[in-house]
């Protein structure tokens, strides 16, 4: 079976004045005026390829984890459903594309050909944040994918600590407007604004500020990490304070220390980024914690799956659907083709892993006694 891609080369070409373009373009004149935000967006898309900004010395957790296998399953394959219903909305499958880019020219077409590949295979789709758009109109049109995407759900985000910093109930809904947007999620990310040049650190009272735009906003309101992970305490304050769901992305994936690492100029900060690259709470442990605070939260797990078994086991543990992000980002580079063949196979997979445990759907699966630690 063909593997998703461990590293991927990216295929950005540069103009002569440094702008950035997808493959197969003729070198167009006509990219749109990047923000600074647009700019770092680009960049952060180049190091994710290019560079190792994994953590190192902590995992997902999820290799902690086996399923035990029924030789004896009594279904058959073909009557396997991944279908699940989410805030609402029935979804043809657990799988959602998770936060990743848009504020440039080519990080908005990779956010088109993320949309036009899950409205295609049934997954929901999170673009990356949308605050260079809420600042800058220009930069709109690459957040916009409703038209490519009608049938699934899309999740608009904002960055938490920018209520912090002016943004409000009114930044959030134009944020929504502009992504065509389900639900919109606010994200947390204290560490990678700490190492961030440009970064915003003003994280004091902002649980009262995400209170008011979850109440307020005409949308389901999420809370999401960006790769150090949610435990259970905190998710429980959040949900009390009006959060619609949880998305722990928790560590053994991409590390934002790391990536802001190789950003900086300073070279203390550069040298204190080694000091956390194994910081972050297990993306299993974040699944379990979550749910046990909160046994009927509504709850994606994400952070550092590499595959359909990864899924498989997030949902086992009591998430509701299953997040992938810069695994996917290679494909979603490369071409359409290829991401569709990268979601195929995380598909495949996980039917493979329900039919190998004989869980004919997701209710048996989040319920499988299946599941075992590993001694």
């Amino acid at each position: 079976m063909e593997q998703l891609p461990q590293k991927t080369t990216p295929t950005f070409t540069a103009t002569a004045d440094g702008d950035t373009l997808l493959p197969g373009s003729s070198g167009d004149k006509s990219l749109l005026p990047s923000s600074t935000t647009g700019e770092r967006k680009l960049e952060h898309v180049r190091l994710c390829l290019n560079e190792d900004v994994g953590g190192s010395g902590v995992t997902t957790g999820l290799e902690e984890y086996r399923f035990l296998h029924n030789a004896l399953p009594e279904l058959n394959f073909d009557d396997i459903s991944l279908r699940t219903v989410f805030l609402g909305r029935e979804l043809q499958t657990p799988l959602l594309i998770s936060s990743m880019t848009g504020g440039s020219k080519a990080t908005g077409a990779i956010n088109s050909r993320l949309a036009e590949v899950a409205g295609r295979r049934g997954w929901a789709l999170g673009v990356g944040s949308v605050r260079a758009a809420v600042e800058r109109a220009e930069l709109a049109e690459t957040f916009r994918v409703r038209e490519r995407a009608p049938g699934i759900p899309v999740i608009a985000n904002i960055g938490a600590v920018q209520l912090s910093y002016g943004f409000g109930v009114e930044e959030c809904r134009r944020a929504v407007e502009i992504a065509g947007a389900d639900w919109l999620v606010l994200h947390l990310n204290g560490l990678q604004e700490v190492f961030q040049p440009e970064g915003n650190t003003g994280f004091g009272s902002l649980l009262g500020a995400i209170e008011k735009v979850c109440r307020a906003l005409p949308v389901p309101v999420g809370i999401k990490e960006v790769g150090w992970g949610i435990d259970g305490e905190t998710a429980l304050r959040l949900y009390n304070a009006g959060a619609a769901f949880i998305d722990v992305a928790g560590a053994g994936g991409t590390s934002w220390s790391q990536v802001e690492k190789f950003r900086s100029t300073d070279p203390v900060r550069r040298a204190a980024a080694e000091a956390f690259a194994d910081w972050g709470i297990p993306t299993a442990e974040c699944i379990r914690g979550v749910r046990a605070a909160a046994p009927h939260g509504a709850l994606i797990g994400s952070g550092g799956l590499k595959h359909g078994v990864d899924a498989a086991k997030a949902l086992a543990l009591g998430a509701d659907l299953a997040g992938f992000g810069r695994s996917l980002l290679g494909p979603a580079v490369e071409s359409e083709e290829a991401l569709d063949r990268a979601l195929a196979q995380v598909e495949l997979e996980l039917r493979i892993a329900m039919f190998g445990i004989g869980a004919a759907d997701l209710s048996a699966l989040r319920g499988t006694p299946r599941l075992l630690k590993r001694q």
